[in-house]
C-alpha cells in the first residue's frame, strides 16, 4: 500500500468515470483544456465560502452585491488566465455554441447564483459549527487515515442544527452528484473530531436555488475504507481501464485519448 494521499475526488474519478482520464491527468500530467463550467464552479464556491465567513464572524453579513463582486472578480481572473494559456476558444470544452458565447452565459448565471446564495445562507437556521479549536467549518480542510490510506479534502460546510445535529453540505453549480462523497466526509469528521455526530448530508444545487433532501450517513466506515484501499490499490498497481462514451464530450484530456469516443 502507498502512502501517497488520495482523496474523494480521485475515487469518484476512478470508479464512478474513467479511470484510464485518472491515469492521462495525474499521472500522465496531460495539460487540460479550459471550460468555462470549470471556472463558473471555483468563482462560485470563492463567493459562497466569503459570504460564509462573513456571517460567521459577525462582522456585518455580505449583501447580494459584494457576493457579485466576489464572483466577478475570480471568473473573470480565471478566465483571463486560461484565455492566455490556451488562445485557442475554439479548442476550449463547452455545451453548445461557441466558446464566446459559453463564458458570457456561465458569467450571467453565476452572477444570478451568487446573489441567490446570499438570501439562501441570510435566511438558514443552521449555523456553522466550529471544531474543538474554534476552526469554522467553511472549506474545512480534513487529512485523514482510511485503513492506512491518507485521505485529504475540503468540505465546504458543516453545519450544526438547532437539536445540536451535524450536516455536512456540498455546494454544486454541476449536476453530478455523489453520496459517496458525503459519506466520506462524514466519517472524516468523526476522525479529525472523535465522538462527534455527523447524522446527514445535503447537497446546495446552486442550477435550481435549492437544497436537496438530506442523505443519511448510511455507508459503514468499512466501506469506505474498503473504497479508497481499492482506489490505492489500483492506481499503484497501474489498472486503467478506458471507459469510451458519452462522458468523452466533458473530459478535459480527451485530445490524448487514443479511446476518445467519437459519435458517427
Amino acid at each position: 500500500m502507498s502512502k501517497k494521499r488520495r482523496s474523494v475526488s480521485q475515487h469518484n474519478q476512478y470508479f464512478e468515470g474513467c479511470s484510464w482520464r485518472y491515469k492521462l491527468q495525474r499521472i500522465d500530467r496531460v495539460e487540460a483544456r479550459p471550460a468555462a463550467w470549470s471556472h463558473h464552479g471555483t468563482a462560485f464556491h470563492t463567493a459562497a465560502e466569503h459570504v460564509e465567513l462573513a456571517r460567521w464572524k459577525g462582522d456585518g453579513l455580505l449583501d447580494q452585491g459584494d457576493a457579485q463582486d466576489l464572483f466577478n472578480d475570480a471568473y473573470t481572473e480565471a478566465i483571463n488566465k486560461s484565455m492566455k494559456e490556451w488562445p485557442e476558444l475554439d479548442d476550449w470544452l463547452r455545451v453548445g455554441g461557441s466558446t464566446e458565447e459559453d463564458i458570457e452565459r456561465r458569467y450571467e448565471l453565476g452572477m444570478q447564483q451568487a446573489a441567490e446564495y446570499v438570501t439562501h445562507s441570510n435566511s438558514r437556521l443552521e449555523r456553522v459549527w466550529e471544531t474543538p479549536e474554534g476552526v469554522p467549518a467553511i472549506e474545512l480542510r480534513f487529512d485523514v487515515e482510511f485503513a492506512g490510506v491518507p485521505v485529504v479534502g475540503f468540505i465546504d460546510l458543516v453545519l450544526e442544527r438547532p437539536d445540536g445535529s451535524l450536516i455536512v453540505r456540498d455546494n454544486k453549480t454541476g449536476s453530478m452528484k455523489s453520496k459517496f462523497q458525503l459519506f466520506a466526509y462524514g466519517s472524516a469528521l468523526r476522525r479529525m473530531v472523535p465522538g462527534v455526530q455527523v447524522h446527514a448530508g445535503d447537497w446546495w444545487l446552486a442550477k435550481e436555488n435549492r437544497l436537496t433532501r438530506p442523505v443519511k450517513m448510511s455507508m459503514p466506515d468499512q466501506e469506505i475504507e474498503a473504497a479508497f484501499v481499492a482506489l490505492d490499490e489500483g492506481v499503484t498497481a497501474g489498472e486503467f481501464v478506458p471507459q469510451p462514451g458519452f462522458n468523452c464530450r466533458f473530459c478535459d484530456v480527451s485530445h490524448k485519448c487514443d479511446f476518445f469516443y467519437r459519435k458517427s
